[in-house]
């Protein structure tokens, strides 16, 4: 369960701190999905760090199946979002030197070597990567570089990477922002259906009204305080 209670966070500016989320409360359960929408500057990335725990709020919680990210130490928080959340980005951010089957396997390389040993050496992890990247229909790719493929399959890519290490808590910051009408449809069906399989928290940041219809559970952000549409 994802819960968050009376979050806001402030930046500081020379003139004093900058509001721009206030006293945001909400819960999603395993197997909910959520878009949250609203205009540019309105705070939509700036929740999804929060949420992320990118960043820390100013005051509120934010807890993932009881556990409050802020609470721990540095390198317990990295391994909480390494294993806990998945994010995508509007960006892919894959590696251009790397291929499709080593970009999906990137998070796993800082898994303990206690986690990569009971996996058997990792083969499972690989096994793993090679199925995600065939649910995202690119099997016949693995071998490929981003370079090789189109803005659509990029991104598909990276759905496969935020799901490898089979994340509770999925973060989407504009999914389908950079890709064509075509693209961003089949980006976001892939998306869903993923997230029925596996049964994850999934939060999508966009401004597609298409996408967020997509999404039984859908909020908008006015004046810093998020309202369920």
């Amino acid at each position: 369960m994802l819960r968050v209670a009376n979050l806001s966070k402030e930046y500081p500016t020379p003139r004093g701190p900058l509001p721009v989320l206030c006293d945001v409360s909400f819960a999603l359960a395993p197997g909910e999905a959520a878009a949250i929408m609203g205009p540019s500057g309105s705070g939509k990335s700036s929740l999804l760090y929060l949420l992320g725990a990118l960043e820390p709020p100013t005051s509120g919680t934010v807890t993932l199946d009881g556990r409050n990210p802020f609470q721990l130490g540095a390198d317990e928080l990295a391994a909480f979002r390494n294993t806990a959340i998945g994010f995508v980005f509007q960006d892919h951010c894959l590696l251009p030197q790397c291929s499709i089957l080593e970009n999906v396997l990137i998070p796993t390389l800082v898994a303990p070597a206690a986690e990569l040993s009971a996996e058997r050496g990792g083969n499972q992890t690989t096994q793993r990567a090679r199925d995600l990247i065939a649910q995202v229909g690119l099997a016949d790719r693995v071998d490929h570089r981003p370079g090789e493929l189109s803005g659509g399959e990029r991104q598909r890519v990276a759905i496969a990477r935020a799901l490898i290490r089979q994340p509770r808590l999925v973060l989407c910051d504009e999914p389908t922002g950079n890709l064509d009408r075509a693209a961003a449809e089949n980006v976001a069906s892939l998306l869903l259906d993923l997230h029925r399989r596996q049964q994850t928290i999934l939060v999508v940041v966009t401004h597609s009204a298409a996408l967020a219809a997509k999404l039984p559970i859908r909020f908008e952000l006015v004046d810093r305080q998020l309202r369920r549409s």
